[in-house]
């Protein structure tokens, strides 16, 4: 039982604590908040709200908002509602759909600020934080059954394999003309299968991953150099990276993997004319994951996002793309994806998508290097990006 005198002593600290930043607490919001005055003018975005829009809060705040929203959109009927004198109001199952960003299925509250009395407070449900959560951790269980999966075909088909061409080898010997075509065919189908095994057994590799500082811009910028000149050759790049991030924890051959795997794949599935992929860095607020098996949150604020504007992912590949032999594709193996789970579930990080036609988002959480908590100080690559290009105003740059 706490004594009066110790109550007198809690209530006088909590007294002397300072004052929460507001600021701080919306911009760690998992949803896309807007302020709008009596004019219908945008006077405040917080950051989801501005990766929401892929807009930013210099573009967004001033701007009316029927410049940003269509004027028919039901927004605007719960803004008007409000302003007859509702208090708060909500609506599911909203579309917002923008040049921009494409559509989207949202929830949305608007609620009176009251201070002042003519603003309104819009708030945007796009997908629960739980939700993404969830659909990240099945990405990695995924990744864990290919590992299972190609453990188990390293033993158990390779070896039989081996017999099997060997065994046709011998019969080619003494076969005859019309026989030997058969005993090659056996020979060709026994190599195909056994590269098919020999590209699974990176996902078994469960060595500890050497990591270190990597200037994710300096990845970035090698993986488009390697697309360009090749499978990208007739494809529009925009680069919208933020010059001012800290370094991620982490393998610099495998992150070239992984976002080789996605530029690619963004690449083939964009149109042939007027292919277009944007490459967006940014920092997140407040970002925590936690691992499953235990109570660690690892803070996941690096955010990297691959876009293309092609026709988007037939949905029902959606819930299972991360699986192996999983593929739209008439020549595809159906294990980049999986790879790519594997490779960032070993970062520690998170991959999650969004695919609506002209806009599909592959978007990668990674971890910060902190020089307080590992003993490697070394970047790996330029610490800042050095193309002008990339040094234009807000840090955007297109190619």
């Amino acid at each position: 039982m706490t004594a009066p005198g110790q109550r007198g002593r809690n209530r006088s600290a909590a007294v002397r604590a300072p004052r929460l930043d507001s600021l701080v607490v919306l911009n760690s919001l998992p949803d896309p908040v807007l302020v709008v005055d009596g004019n219908g003018d945008i006077r405040f975005v917080n950051l989801e709200g501005q990766e929401f829009f892929d807009l930013s809060a210099n573009a967004m705040e001033g701007m009316p908002l029927p410049d940003l929203l269509p004027s028919d959109s039901p927004v605007m009927g719960l803004i008007a509602q409000v302003r007859r004198g509702s208090r708060r109001v909500s609506q599911d199952g909203v579309i917002i759909d923008t040049p921009r960003i494409g559509p989207h299925h949202v929830t949305v509250q608007v609620a009176t600020m009251g201070d002042p009395p003519d603003h309104v407070v819009l708030t945007i449900h796009e997908r629960s934080l739980a939700r993404k959560i969830d659909h990240s951790l099945t990405h990695r269980h995924a990744a864990r059954s290919v590992t299972a999966m190609a453990a188990m075909l390293a033993h158990e088909v390779k070896n039989p394999l081996s017999g099997i061409r060997g065994a046709a080898q011998l019969l080619e010997e003494n076969a005859s003309d019309q026989d030997r075509v058969l005993t090659r065919l056996i020979c060709d189908e026994a190599d195909r299968i056994v590269a098919l095994v020999n590209r699974m057994e990176v996902f078994s590799d469960e060595r500890p991953l050497e990591r270190a500082a990597v200037n994710i811009h300096t990845v970035l910028e090698h993986v488009r150099k390697v697309a360009q000149s090749g499978f990208a050759r007739k494809i529009r790049f925009v680069e919208r990276y933020d010059p001012s991030l800290p370094p991620v924890y982490g393998n610099r051959d495998q992150l070239v993997q992984v976002f080789l795997n996605l530029i690619k794949n963004a690449a083939e599935a964009a149109p042939e004319s007027g292919g277009e992929i944007t490459l967006t860095t940014s920092y997140q607020h407040g970002v925590r994951m936690a691992l499953p098996g235990g109570d660690v949150r690892r803070h996941l604020p690096l955010l990297v996002a691959v876009q293309d504007n092609g026709d988007g992912i037939p949905e029902d590949l959606q819930s299972n793309l991360f699986d192996p032999f999983v593929t739209s594709k008439v020549n595809g193996t159906g294990l980049g994806l999986a790879l790519v789970a594997k490779l960032i579930g070993d970062h520690g990080g998170t991959i999650e998508f969004d695919s609506q036609p002209r806009r599909t988002v592959f978007k990668v959480s990674l971890p910060m290097y902190d020089d307080s908590k590992y003993d490697d100080p070394k970047l790996t690559g330029e610490s800042k990006i050095s193309d002008a290009g990339l040094q234009s105003k807000g840090g955007r740059g297109t190619r």
